[in-house]
């Protein structure tokens, strides 16, 4: 059952929300403790930080909430079953999640930010390029989501959505532990200019999919800023509900971030202003978008 504190905390949210407010949302965190040198679980991209270098980890939320973001997310993005089994890390599995929500409860504390939201980051991403049935998918979710539930999260992200059925998988997870979902997708152009998923299907058809169940946002997350904008216009013609963005910047090799790819702070608020503008309302970073760009963006938002 979801404590009171919990609900009381992410109702006041999103009444102002509701309200027509903005809200600030953490950077990259994944990127973050690579940049500031925790290494890497093969097949695990930056999800070991949580056990290998916890006070690391826990800076990070602890700078984004000193900034101004009311919302931080756990680093439980590459935490899922089916990473660690390919990492060698699955009978660490209930601790890797477990302590992701718990540092950033941690982190909470420490900067007595006690209304900003902790929320729990789930995917199903796939660096070993091996990907589970679904049947074995949906018991995998359904593991973590109840650890990541019981360690305190007050809501839960699917983030990465690139795939239909596999969100939905993750969605279904995510609602049976009563905890609010929001649901993050990243797009770009198929070659006739239409907005999809990563993977090719439409994004208004991943809207369409969810319609019968309780999704409270979108955001459009992990997708390169130069999408964003044409994101943002199918979301206005197919989805009613609050829109947030978390872009990502910076060029990949292999599964590190050249982090002197990254856009500058400046260029990144002049980008966020033109989405607040065409109606979004949660703002912040994915990949490569590092502290000095979230407290740029805290003035914009503001």
């Amino acid at each position: 059952m979801i404590g009171q504190e919990i609900m009381n905390r992410y109702d006041k949210l999103m009444q102002r929300i509701h309200a027509g407010e903005r809200i600030l949302i953490d950077g990259a965190t994944g990127t973050e403790i690579e940049r500031r040198g925790v290494p890497q679980l093969e097949h695990a991209w930056n999800g070991g930080g949580a056990l290998s270098h916890p006070d690391v980890l826990r800076a990070v939320h602890e700078d984004y909430l000193r900034l101004g973001a009311e919302v931080v997310i756990s680093n439980n993005f590459a935490t899922h079953y089916h990473a660690l089994k390919d990492a060698g890390e699955a009978d660490r599995f209930e601790a890797y999640n477990r302590r992701g929500v718990e540092l950033a409860i941690e982190a909470r504390d420490r900067t007595a930010k006690s209304d900003a939201l902790v929320g729990a980051g789930i995917s199903c991403w796939s660096w070993s390029g091996k990907h589970p049935a679904l049947a074995d998918l949906k018991s995998a979710a359904e593991r973590q989501v109840q650890v990541l539930a019981a360690a305190g999260a007050d809501l839960i992200l699917l983030e990465m959505m690139i795939d239909i059925d596999k969100m939905l998988v993750l969605l279904d997870a995510a609602l049976a532990t009563g905890l609010p979902v929001w649901v993050g997708f990243t797009c770009e152009a198929d070659a006739a200019g239409r907005i999809c998923l990563r993977n090719g299907e439409p994004l208004d058809q991943a809207i369409a999919a969810f319609d019968d169940r309780r999704v409270d946002l979108v955001n459009i997350m992990h997708t390169e800023i130069e999408y964003i904008d044409a994101c943002l216009e199918v979301l206005q013609s197919c989805w009613t509900g609050p829109v947030g963005v978390y872009a990502h910047s910076g060029e990949f090799r292999g599964d590190r971030l050249v982090f002197s790819s990254t856009i500058s702070p400046g260029d990144y608020c002049t980008a966020a202003k033109g989405w607040i503008e065409r109606g979004a309302q949660v703002i912040g970073g994915c990949c490569g978008i590092e502290p000095r760009h979230i407290e740029q963006l805290a003035r914009v938002v503001e």
